[in-house]
């Protein structure tokens, strides 16, 4: 991406919201739809149905919360951090 492009992008006032949507929303989607497959696979292996499914989605629910809490983190040490900047 150019310069000039990503200046663009600093000055639309929803692009930081956008991204931030698109990094949660992808932190929920993406643990659990790997989950189903590897889930239903796993069932359909070793004739388990339906507890390695069940099991898989826990831990993309735990991967979720905790990639979640990172970057909602982070997010509030930049608007933390921009606060200060305003202040000054």
């Amino acid at each position: 991406m150019s310069q000039d492009a990503n200046n663009d992008h600093k000055q639309v006032w929803w692009w930081q919201p956008m991204q931030m949507f698109l990094r949660i929303s992808g932190w929920i989607a993406i643990p659990l739809i790997v989950s189903l497959f590897l889930g239903k696979w796993l069932d359909e292996k070793f004739d388990t149905a339906p507890w390695l499914l069940i099991l898989c989605s826990g831990i993309a629910f735990i991967a979720s919360m905790y990639g979640i809490i990172n970057n909602a983190k982070k997010e509030f040490k930049k608007i933390e951090e921009e606060g200060k900047k305003d202040k000054k």
